[in-house]
């Protein structure tokens, strides 16, 4: 068996909130146009672990998705070539991680986040994922 691979995800608020992802109990990533994010959904699989970052308003890591789902066509396009994947929340972070302090430390200066910020989707290393959760935990 493989071992599961983790991600991070972007998302504006405005489109849907973190809050109604968890009371819904899934989420579908719909609209992103991006050839590197096209793969890296493509190579997600089930049971994989994603972090959920909010984009552009209040910018933070805020909770953990699994893959329940693997990669279809994005219904929202006319072209099969944009794919989309479902998932559904795990947690909530004890508090979230801002964009802020995953910039403060330079273990994580390598990450997709910082080096490539217009990407939608990610793939983490285990050692940025532990990071990230720790950060979750440490007092403001």
């Amino acid at each position: 068996m493989q071992t599961p691979q983790l991600w991070l995800i972007k998302f504006a608020p405005f489109r849907t909130a973190w809050e109604e992802i968890v009371a819904r109990g899934n989420f579908t990533l719909r609209g992103v146009r991006n050839l590197e994010a096209r793969k890296n959904l493509n190579d997600m699989r089930l049971g994989d672990h994603v972090l959920f970052y909010r984009s552009q308003k209040d910018q933070a890591v805020v909770g953990i998705l699994e893959v329940s789902q693997e990669a279809y066509p994005d219904p929202t396009s006319a072209a099969d070539i944009w794919l989309t994947c479902d998932f559904k929340p795990i947690r909530t972070l004890s508090r979230p991680v801002t964009l802020t302090t995953l910039r403060q430390d330079p273990r994580l200066e390598d990450i997709p986040l910082l080096r490539q910020p217009r990407l939608a989707v990610m793939p983490l290393s285990q050692i940025a994922f532990a990071l990230i959760l720790e950060k979750s935990h440490e007092p403001s």
